[in-house]
């Protein structure tokens, strides 16, 4: 691993209050003393024994002082610094952490100011990379860090907190550990086949891999499957022929005025994404073009983006005019839509009468639908509980646990499954255990590719790239 002192700026760009700047590595603690002026001077007896500033300072507390540039004779800022020593720190290495005021020019001027005293710019993510790196956290809890920063609902939180603090660690393995013992079991067969061959019982080894690790494992895929929407967000898409209200929906979701509406049809030509939160449930909304022939380029272009929003989508929402018949147009397209989970959402339902039902073909029927009224906001929360029935199922997701795999876990763990899988039915047809013992061990790197201790630098790479600098 790379031994440079690296820093950064740990805080979000912009003014405010307090800004940090922080120091990672062997060097952190000399860096810093270089330019930073305690407040309270050392004291007499620290100054006859001619302690250096750092010696004298207790791992884990603030102190403080000013930053100073020697080299140009003036005071930087007023700030509060802190010390922690290895490896009780996120890194496991020296960490200096310097708190000062929040600002683009006084943070950029500390941090120049720390890059020319010896260290170098952290790339994104190594703080966290170096945590990992080090043993402090494995894998799976580092992608936990970039789940927290990125939670968008309380529920999003609670899956990335149970997942930091090991959750999904522990799961594995758990799981991990049993395909050991059995490969150890298997090649002391292959090893010792006069000692061990005859006597290794292979009704156990079935049972444990059926009832500990396939049973095991396909509940974590069955928990992605099941809930990671809720950590992810779930695509949702807007869908209807042209002047259906779409547009008013979509602003009446956000309360905001994001698209344009009025009277004519046509006016979205392009699509519009915007996030919301809609029963706990983190959504991307996107209000699309009106799908309808035409002749226009523009809008050809626009229902070429929809088409391929709505085969990426989790949840339509076909929208059609309560106030006029359905159309031909209304009917191409529900045969696009029909094989995607989906709402019809009828709307204008403020122009028909209260007791009015829509006549919808037989087909039609079998997709939930719900009367609302855009322009006046009727029918909102009935749409949004409707909405996480259908995605979540009806009586809402109650989460069994929050341990719910990302979809890089759920490759492997599917991967491991699949394998271990092949392995009880190749001890049930009798195959040589050195046959065997090549799947057990495949399905061990699989897992072991989860918490990192299998997985490939390019891959490690690629996850810390989603970091941002300073984390």
């Amino acid at each position: 691993m790379n031994s440079a002192t690296i820093a950064a700026i740990a805080t979000p760009a912009g003014r405010g209050g307090i800004g940090i700047i922080k120091i990672s590595g062997k060097d952190a603690f000399k860096i810093a003393a270089s330019i930073f002026q305690r407040s309270v001077p050392l004291s007499n007896d620290a100054q006859r024994a001619n302690k250096s500033l750092f010696s004298s300072l207790k791992s884990h507390r603030l102190y403080h002082g000013h930053i100073v540039d020697t080299e140009n004779r003036r005071v930087l800022d007023e700030v509060l610094l802190s010390v922690m020593m290895a490896p009780r720190t996120y890194t496991m290495e020296d960490v200096v952490e310097i708190n000062t005021h929040s600002g683009p020019v006084v943070l950029s001027s500390i941090l120049n100011l720390v890059l020319k005293t010896g260290a170098r710019l952290a790339e994104p993510g190594e703080f966290t990379k170096r945590a990992y790196l080090n043993g402090r956290i494995d894998l799976t809890q580092a992608e936990a860090v970039i789940d927290i920063i990125n939670s968008r609902t309380d529920k999003a939180l609670e899956i990335a907190t149970s997942q930091i603090k090991g959750g999904l660690k522990k799961s594995v393995e758990v799981i991990r550990n049993l395909l050991l013992d059995i490969l150890i079991e298997a090649e002391a067969a292959i090893d010792f086949p006069d000692d061990v061959g005859e006597n290794i019982n292979t009704d156990s080894i079935i049972e444990v891999l059926e009832n500990q690790v396939i049973d095991n494992l396909k509940e974590l895929v069955e928990q992605y499957e099941y809930a990671h929407i809720l950590r992810d967000g779930m695509n949702m898409v807007v869908v209807g022929r042209p002047n259906v209200g779409k547009s008013s929906l979509m602003n009446r979701l956000i309360q905001e005025d994001r698209a344009i509406v009025t009277p004519f049809p046509g006016t979205t030509r392009d699509l519009i994404e915007e996030t919301l939160n809609i029963r706990g449930i983190p959504v991307i909304i996107a209000d699309t073009a009106g799908l309808h022939e035409t002749d226009d380029p523009v809008e050809v272009i626009g229902i070429k983006k929809t088409q391929e929003y709505i085969n990426s989508s989790d949840l339509i929402l076909f929208m059609v005019d309560a106030g006029t018949s359905l159309s031909g147009e209304d009917y191409k397209i529900y045969e696009t839509i029909q094989d995607k989970r989906a709402i019809l959402v009828v709307n204008k339902s403020d122009l028909v009468a209260d007791d009015f039902e829509p006549e919808l073909p037989d087909l039609w029927k079998q997709t939930p639908y719900l009367k609302i009224s855009a322009l006046y906001g009727r029918g909102l929360n009935e749409l949004k509980d409707l909405i996480a029935r259908v995605v979540m199922g009806k009586d809402g997701l109650e989460i069994r646990n929050t341990i719910i795999p990302n979809l890089r876990h759920k490759i492997a763990l599917e991967k491991g499954l699949q394998l271990s899988v092949s392995a009880v039915e190749e001890i049930r047809k009798g195959t040589p255990f050195e046959l065997i013992a090549i799947d057990i061990k495949e399905a061990i790197d699989n897992l072991g590719e989860i918490m990192g201790v299998t997985a490939k630098e390019d891959v490690i790479d690629q996850i810390f790239r989603r970091f941002c600098i300073g984390k």
